[in-house]
């Protein structure tokens, strides 16, 4: 499948929104808990689907799946998403202790692929899921500031460490394809405080190494102002570039390649939070216009919606979505 297949069936652009945590209103259940049960997660994003209908529909953004299997301290909050406590990598010996680890056999893991599975049986539509990138996920291991550091002062600790997640990191993916995934979001965040010269160095290279290895379509997603960066997420081969609310997409759209689809960016705070559902359907008929002239966009939002967004302005980006027609 690819991305361009989904959009030329269509009068108007895809309308995909990040919004899995908000179905926990539906289910009137907490994060936690669609985090550990995935009847519970599936039934979540499954009333998700049917209420909303969009184009496609991602499971929950989760940045800390894989770092909980291999031990990593992770707080599990349960009306938040989780987040890790304390890094465990100084040196590249510390390594050593995760090697044993098989993350397939993990129990959150597992959660996860069998969430994907039963959403392949129960939701037609296109369905995706999330994967941590592999700089962000050595910035868990390693420590965000430190990692920062290390880029310049231990580079050899670095890439070692990302040596290591991106052959973690695949074997999640191919386990996900495999359950019925259709689009794989890859998550970069921690990638945003590079230059597009350490983003390749550290980053880029790796995510290319992923989608390699990816059948189904690859999409990247990295949170704040990347339109530094945006020239080098084209040549990781992602054929979806999801951007932040930060980022001017007209401008950006002009210098991708039509075969690279955009994706974004009504705020996912300010607007679809904190906005009325009137200031929603106004902001994203202002952003399909200013994306009309590109046949590669997608409609979206800059990042997964906070579980409190209300009902309402979801419909009301759907309902603007879905009634806009290229002219």
């Amino acid at each position: 499948m690819h991305i361009k297949d989904l959009a030329d069936n269509l009068d108007r652009p895809l309308v995909i929104p990040l919004m899995g945590y908000p179905g926990i209103q539906l289910t009137k259940s907490t994060i936690k808990q669609n985090e550990f049960n995935w009847g519970l997660h599936s039934w979540t994003i499954h009333e998700m689907a049917k209420r909303f209908e969009p184009d496609a529909i991602f499971s929950m953004m989760d940045l800390a799946v894989l770092a909980s299997a291999l031990g990593l301290p992770v707080r599990f909050p349960l009306e938040e998403s989780p987040t890790v406590e304390y890094p465990l990598v100084k040196q590249l010996p510390d390594l050593y202790r995760f090697l044993p680890l098989d993350p397939l056999k993990d129990g959150l893991v597992m959660a996860f692929i069998e969430t994907m599975k039963f959403m392949n049986r129960t939701i037609d539509i296109t369905k995706g899921a999330y994967v941590i990138g592999p700089f962000t996920l050595t910035g868990l291991l390693i420590g965000a500031t430190d990692v920062a550091v290390a880029t310049i002062r231990d580079p050899g600790l670095v890439i070692g460490v990302l040596e290591f997640c991106t052959g973690m990191i695949s074997r999640y993916v191919q386990a996900l394809v495999k359950a019925g995934a259709d689009i794989i979001a890859i998550l970069e965040p921690t990638a945003v405080m590079l230059s597009p010269r350490a983003f390749w160095e550290f980053s880029g290279q790796f995510v290319k190494r992923i989608i390699e290895k990816i059948p189904i379509i690859p999409m990247l997603h990295i949170c704040g102002n990347t339109t530094h960066l945006v020239p080098s997420m084209v040549r990781t081969n992602a054929k979806v570039l999801s951007l932040d609310s930060l980022v001017d997409l007209p401008s950006v759209a002009r210098s991708v390649p039509e075969s690279v689809f955009i994706s974004g960016n009504i705020d996912p705070v300010s607007v679809m939070l904190k906005g009325t559902p009137t200031q929603v359907r106004q902001e994203t008929s202002r952003l399909l216009e200013q994306m009309a002239p590109f046949p590669n966009f997608i409609l979206s939002t800059g990042c997964d919606l906070p579980p409190e967004t209300p009902l309402k302005n979801i419909e009301a980006f759907m309902d603007a979505g879905k009634s806009w027609k290229r002219k």
